[in-house]
């Protein structure tokens, strides 16, 4: 079972609040010149967001943050914020794998940016919310 794909909205404003918040002000996540000089296409967005807003995804399939049991990914390629309005989108979506016989359901779950997808073995263990 396929379910419903949710798709992210993300700018370089939301990546200046997220080093605000996560106190990684790496310069690959606000300067093109700093992310080209080391061999980037860009600007990217910090790893850890891209994985925060692919798990808001699986907390909103679940129906709780709390009923998420597992969760785990690989980063496979950045996420190019370009410098303008629009930012970039990434889209997850997620596919059942298995529903156990205790009631966890297991997801494979995809994010792609730009039709490349961004994480693999992206993957959640989710139970039942409350």
């Amino acid at each position: 079972m396929e379910l419903p794909a949710r798709t992210f909205r993300v700018t370089r404003a939301d990546l200046v609040r997220y080093a605000g918040a996560s106190g990684d002000f790496n310069p690959i996540h606000w300067s093109d010149r700093r992310a080209t000089e080391v061999g980037l296409p860009g600007v990217i967005a910090h790893g850890m967001f891209t994985m925060a807003l692919v798990g808001r995804a699986v907390t909103g399939w679940a129906g709780a943050p709390d009923a998420v049991v597992d969760y785990n990914v690989r980063f496979a390629r950045p996420v190019v914020v370009p410098d303008d309005d629009e930012g970039t989108e990434i889209e997850v979506t997620a596919v059942v794998r298995e529903v156990t016989d205790d009631g966890l359901t297991r997801l494979d779950v995809t994010a792609t940016c730009r039709g490349e997808k961004v994480l693999s073995q992206a993957r959640a263990t989710v139970r039942a919310a409350r």
